[in-house]
């Protein structure tokens, strides 16, 4: 019972923290807080005398009153209209030119949805404000503080809608866009190889018992402390046959069992092994991976032919595969007794070398910039599995013969 709600609870946090409206819906409800303790501080006693002491604080009418705020929620509601249809064309053209996928990048931005969130915040206390102000209500007795406090958010709504200026057209550049799915693909490394020295696996046959998977989906690994609080409450060993960032299959094989496992405990343990339906590089690095990969192959392709940005996303990929010669995953883990208890499978670097750079190869070989930069890169590598050494070799010799190829004769 305990995983399931554990399992449940994951997977809604995750979809919501994620969404584009989690941080908005945060800062809007912030501001109701605000609005209302403002209009609380103009009823109450305190105030009242605040602003008789000092005139400047109140005003005349309540028509003056609606017409400031009515004006205020006008222009900042143009104002996130404007903002975020600038989002929108920028959404295109990295859709476009990029990949779908980079999309995330730009809608999970946290700085955007501050900026809606204080769009959205300012305009919900300017329409409670407005409901609240009566006709006929002079000096004092009209909300002037909250009115004031609506103005000040107001004036940090336009220099905050100048510096989105600058930030959208610095976050289209291919080159930010890139260095962001690094980053982030990193970060996910780092959590994911805490070990700095390989694991040497001891020669083992696989478990006996088979669990297959009750629904498609992409399988981005499990909690270690949840799987392992569950294998030692129920005396099960387990062992991983996919990779992390596979995509499973309904009823293909998902993991293996050292003894059957029936029912509930079924049910549970498929429960701590959540398929999501579409993959993240939060869910697992090998997708960052992915992606710029997606990113080089696109810019490689005659529709756009941009070389360039296929040179980025190299430089990014290379940063990361550095990152995975030094770090190494945890594959087996054991309980308090030293017992194993999991046995989880990880990309190798041989195998994530090869469907990355390996498929930039097979579609850039012919440009000779991609050439000679992958050379470099290659040669860069302080370590060199045969996998590197089998390209390296090839794109010398590819590099040789364009060398030794005789030059056209001159018309």
């Amino acid at each position: 019972m305990w995983s399931d709600t554990w399992s449940w609870l994951r997977l809604r946090y995750r979809a919501v923290i994620t969404s584009i409206a989690f941080f908005p819906m945060l800062i809007m409800l912030a501001f109701m807080a605000g609005g209302f303790a403002l209009l609380l501080l103009d009823r109450s006693g305190w105030g009242m005398d605040l602003k008789r002491a000092h005139t400047w604080l109140s005003l005349k009418d309540a028509e003056a009153a609606r017409t400031i705020v009515a004006t205020v929620a006008a222009g900042v509601l143009s104002l996130a209209v404007f903002s975020f249809s600038m989002v929108m064309v920028v959404l295109n053209q990295a859709a476009a030119q990029l990949s779908n996928r980079t999309l995330d990048e730009l809608i999970g931005d946290r700085f955007q949805q501050t900026v809606l969130g204080l769009y959205i915040g300012t305009i919900v206390h300017a329409l409670t404000l407005l409901t609240i102000i009566r006709q006929g209500e002079v000096d004092a007795a009209l909300p002037s503080l909250s009115i004031y406090g609506l103005i000040i958010a107001t004036v940090l709504d336009i220099f905050l809608f100048i510096y989105f200026l600058h930030f959208i057209t610095r976050a289209v550049k291919y080159e930010v866009i890139i260095e962001r799915i690094r980053a982030r693909t990193e970060k996910a490394m780092n959590g994911t190889l805490p070990r700095t020295e390989p694991v040497v696996l001891e020669a083992r046959a696989p478990l006996p018992f088979v669990v297959r998977a009750t629904s498609s989906g992409v399988f981005e690994g499990f909690s270690a402390s949840a799987m392992m609080r569950f294998c030692r409450s129920h005396a099960i060993r387990v062992e991983f046959d996919e990779l992390p960032g596979s995509y499973v299959l309904r009823g293909a094989p998902l993991l293996r069992t050292d003894r059957p496992v029936t029912g509930q405990e079924l049910e549970g343990l498929l429960h701590l092994v959540p398929l999501s339906h579409s993959a993240s590089i939060d869910g697992h690095y090998s997708f960052g991976f992915r992606e710029l990969t997606e990113v080089a192959m696109k810019a490689l392709s005659p529709g756009l032919n941009d070389p360039g940005t296929a040179l980025l996303s190299l430089h990014s990929l290379f940063r990361l595969f550095l990152v995975r010669l030094e770090r190494h995953p945890e594959l087996q883990l054991k309980d308090d007794n030293g017992e194993l208890r999991v046995l989880r499978r990880e990309w190798p670097f041989e195998l994530l070398f090869a469907s990355t750079i390996r498929s930039i190869w097979d579609y850039g070989k012919g440009d000779r910039s991609i050439r000679h930069e992958l050379r470099q890169l290659l040669l860069q590598l302080p370590a060199h599995p045969p996998a590197v050494s089998a390209l390296l070799e090839e794109v010398e010799t590819v590099i040789a013969a364009d060398r030794d190829r005789p030059l056209a004769p001159t018309p």
